[in-house]
Formats: structure tokens, C-alpha cells, sequence
């Protein structure tokens, strides 16, 4: 039980006199009648009778400090006498720590400007370090290149199985299933100019330029892109990348390189598979339609040309290699902690679709001007 007494009780002088235990379950009540009594007097000096405390924990501190800097901010005299030793040690050793008021709004101008500077400057300290790591990749990889021996190429084959061979069937069922929505959906305007017959053109050059490249470039992203950045990542956490560099074997070398390699080699592959698939899910849209299939496939002969083809194959090795190579930046830039190897394989999936997206665009831009 606490007991609280006041024998003086004047705007001059506060006396507070504590008798019992001063601990967590005795302090509710006792803890507003003081704040408000010290509100309301706004004394000019308090002293605590603290000599018939019995005990005191964390929470007897804490009042005791919260009484301390009410003071302080009135600009109030304070004094405690007869706390046992104990007690006043731990209340040194405390020490300045106080119960803070919560820091104030700011204003929302200040507040948008200081967040547009601070995603300012991370992006362009992720920029510098994207062109650093690139560098480094560059330099590495022409140096493997000129001794292709010392490529480790059972695991570049390895990894190409597990990437590239492993994602066929999801790689087919998206296509197939792209296909089949463009076509569907071309045939609805098509049709209120009596010009279904070119649903199969539409669709075949979409995908042969554009989306059998850029959807197997999502697929590889979210797939292979993120297990990349997970394995390197959880072998950082591990401290496997610093044994590897005791024993003088550069992560880039033993871990990128294969990996991009891997990525750049299957998804052209994957693109072919896509793109198939998608001109089947075209072909049955138009067989529903009423038309043969050997007007389709003479639309699909005078719509496409092999500049298509290779135009859109080009694209997937440069897709593959950003999406190798994100992937395994982020694994590298991975920090300690429990959720630190699912962010970096959230990062690299964002990361991946948006240099994919971008790269795409600049493709667009170039075969524009090249008349392609």
C-alpha cells in the first residue's frame, strides 16, 4: 500500500510525503492527483519526503523523474531527501532520462519536401551503386571471357536447368493465355469494321515484338530473380560471401557471373515458347470465329517478317541480363536482420520489372527510329 500525504500545500512550496511501497500497482491514482495538483498550485518548490518508502521500482523512478521535470520546465525548485541509497542510485543512473512530450507535427510542406529529398538522395545512391556494380560485372565477365575455361559452366548449366527449363510450363501457360485474351478482345472492335480476319495479325505482332519478350522477362523476375537475390542474401547473413573472399574468391565471379550467363542464354528460349503458345491461344480464338487455319496462318506469314522475330529475341537477352543482375545486386545488399532476405527479394522483383519496363521503352524508341 502507498500512502501520500501533503503537510504543506501552498503555491510557494509543494511538501509530498511518500509512506509505503512506491511501485507500478500503486501509482495510477497517486500519479494523476500529484500531475494535477502540481497544475494547478504551479508550487515554486517541491520536496519529496522520500525517507519511509519500502519500496521502489522503475515505475516509482519514473514519477519521481516526471515530478523533477515538471519542475524543471516551470523553472521550479526540486529536492528529494531520505531515499535510500539504493534507490538514489538507480535514480542516477537514470539520470537525464525523461518522459518526452511528443514532438509536434511538421508542417506538411516542410514535411513533403524533406520526404522528396530523402527518395532523392536513395535513389541516386542506389543508381551509383547499380553503375558500380555494373562496372565491376563488366570487368569481370570480359576477363572470364578471354579464359572461357575458367567459367564455372556446370553450375551456368545448372542454374539455366532450374531458370529456364523449370519455368516452361508457367512460361506456356501464360502465353497461351495472352493469346487467347488479345485475341478475344481484338475481335470486338475488329468486328464493327468487318476486319476479324486481322485479329490474327494484331496478336501475332504484338507478341513476336512485344509481349512474348516482356512477359517472359515478368515471369523470370518474380521466379528467378528473387530466388537469386534470397540464395545470395541468405549466404550473406550466413558470412559465406566473407569466407569466400578469405580464401580469395570473388563473389562476382563465382556467384554473378553464372547466374547471368544462365538468365541470358534461357530466356530467348523461353520467349520462342511464349510466343508459340500465344499464336495457338490466337489460332483457336479464330477457328471459333469461323476462319480456317490456313487463313491464319497465311495472316500470321504476310503480318510478321524474321525483323520481328529477332528484334523481340534481341530484347530478351538484354531482359535476361538485368533481371540476373538485379537479382543478385540486391542478394549482395542484403543487411542482417530476420526480414532482411525477404526485402531483398521484394527489392529485386520491383527492381527488375522496372529496368525490364525501361529497357523496353528505350527498345521502342530505337527500332522506331531505325524504321524497324
Amino acid at each position: 500500500m502507498l500512502e501520500v500525504a501533503y503537510p504543506v500545500e501552498t503555491p510557494e512550496q509543494l511538501h509530498i510525503s511518500f509512506n509505503g511501497s512506491l511501485c507500478i500497482d500503486s501509482l495510477d491514482d497517486v500519479w494523476k492527483n500529484l500531475v494535477s495538483k502540481l497544475n494547478s498550485l504551479h508550487p515554486s518548490r517541491v520536496l519529496v519526503d522520500a525517507q519511509n518508502i519500502s519500496a521502489c521500482d522503475g515505475a516509482g523512478i519514473a514519477l519521481l523523474l516526471d515530478l523533477k521535470r515538471h519542475q524543471e520546465q516551470h523553472n521550479a525548485a526540486y529536492e528529494i531527501k531520505g531515499l535510500r541509497k539504493d534507490y538514489t542510485k538507480l535514480l542516477e543512473m537514470v539520470g537525464d532520462v525523461r518522459l518526452h512530450e511528443p514532438a509536434e507535427k511538421k508542417e506538411c510542406c516542410k514535411q513533403a519536401i524533406e520526404d522528396i529529398g530523402r527518395c532523392g538522395y536513395f535513389c541516386f545512391r542506389d543508381w551509383s551503386e547499380q553503375m558500380a556494380f555494373l562496372g565491376k560485372f563488366c570487368v569481370i565477365l570480359l576477363r572470364l571471357l578471354r579464359k572461357p575455361l575458367t567459367i564455372r559452366w556446370k553450375t551456368v548449366f545448372f542454374i539455366a536447368e532450374r531458370a529456364g527449363a523449370n519455368a516452361v510450363g508457367i512460361t506456356c501457360l501464360l502465353g497461351f493465355l495472352i493469346g487467347l485474351i488479345l485475341a478475344f478482345q481484338s475481335a470486338i472492335p475488329m468486328m464493327r469494321f468487318g476486319a476479324q480476319v486481322f485479329v490474327a495479325d494484331l496478336v501475332a505482332v504484338t507478341l513476336f515484338r512485344e509481349l512474348g519478350a516482356l512477359i517472359t522477362a515478368l515471369v523470370l523476375a518474380s521466379r528467378s530473380g528473387s530466388a537469386f537475390a534470397a540464395e545470395i542474401g541468405t549466404m550473406k547473413i550466413n558470412e559465406e560471401l566473407d569466407a569466400m573472399k578469405t580464401m580469395g574468391i570473388d563473389p562476382i565471379s563465382f556467384l554473378v557471373v553464372p547466374r547471368v550467363l544462365a538468365a541470358m542464354f534461357v530466356t530467348p528460349i523461353l520467349a520462342v515458347f511464349n510466343i508459340i503458345l500465344g499464336i495457338v491461344g490466337a489460332w483457336l480464338v479464330m477457328l471459333s470465329l469461323g476462319f480456317s487455319t490456313l487463313t491464319f496462318v497465311n495472316q500470321v506469314r504476310n503480318a510478321v517478317t524474321l525483323t520481328d522475330l529477332t528484334g523481340g529475341l534481341v530484347k530478351t537477352f538484354i531482359f535476361g541480363c538485368l533481371v540476373a543482375g538485379i537479382g543478385c545486386l540486391r542478394g549482395l545488399q542484403t543487411t542482417s536482420g530476420a526480414t532482411a532476405v525477404g526485402e531483398a527479394a521484394t527489392r529485386a522483383v520491383v527492381s527488375s520489372i522496372i529496368a525490364v519496363v525501361l529497357a523496353d521503352g528505350i527498345f521502342a524508341i530505337l527500332f522506331y527510329y531505325m524504321g524497324l
